[in-house]
């Protein structure tokens, strides 16, 4: 899940990034309105974390842009004002969650995950297919009933493959979803990862390698 945090609070910020990178999420952070939109115009975001109140271009602003462009990332926005009419002020301008300050990171990660699972298809909490099992919420995944060791790399290259059922998904794909704007993209990374992977998975193979198309999760045996 590629996440974008939109907070002017620098050390909030980067605390918040850290921990969802902890939980195996991509994660950009922009520290003002318009560093937001800038990120936006390049990137494809699942959740976009909004900070209400950001300086140079306020978070109302930022949301509105998002929904006027029809823009796909779900929005949790953040606000120290937490009563009710700052809550529906904030919805009614386009955001599909509000979180007021302070809260629980648990909170946090719940809700954006909660809205993840939002974005394109719907799917469901947990994933499954044939013998393979992938809880993102408890970073577990199974296959014949063995847990797997995943590091969290391999555990959101699955997530992803296993999210486009079955769909060919590319290794630029691979490389938006899953790392952030400080991966290298001339490395063999994606590739890599696959492979690692692969051999943590077992026979039969699961993953399938399409030549000059990408990556995708084969047929349940």
């Amino acid at each position: 899940m590629r996440v974008l945090i939109a907070e002017d609070h620098k050390r909030l910020a980067q605390a918040l990034a850290g921990g969802l990178r902890g939980e195996g999420m991509a994660v950009d952070v922009a520290f003002d309105g318009q560093d937001a939109l800038d990120h936006l115009a390049l990137t494809r975001y699942d959740v976009i974390v909004l900070d209400r109140d950001l300086p140079r271009v306020h978070g109302d602003e930022v949301c509105t842009a998002l929904a006027a462009s029809q823009y796909p990332a779900r929005v949790l926005m953040l606000t120290a004002a937490g009563t009710l009419a700052d809550r529906v002020e904030g919805l009614g301008l386009g955001a599909d969650d509000y979180l007021p300050k302070p809260f629980q990171f648990a909170e946090l990660v719940a809700r954006i995950r909660a809205l993840g699972r939002r974005t394109g298809l719907p799917l469901p909490p947990v994933l499954r297919h044939g013998d393979l099992t992938l809880d993102p919420a408890q970073r577990a995944a199974t296959r014949a009933g063995r847990r797997l060791a995943l590091t969290r790399k391999e555990f959101a290259v699955l997530e992803c493959l296993l999210s486009a059922q079955g769909a060919l998904v590319s290794a630029e794909d691979l490389l938006e979803r899953v790392w952030d704007e400080n991966a290298d993209l001339f490395t063999r990374t994606v590739k890599t990862t696959i492979g690692r992977l692969r051999a943590k998975l077992g026979d039969p193979p699961l993953i399938q390698t399409v030549r000059d198309g990408g990556y995708r999760i084969t047929q349940a045996p």
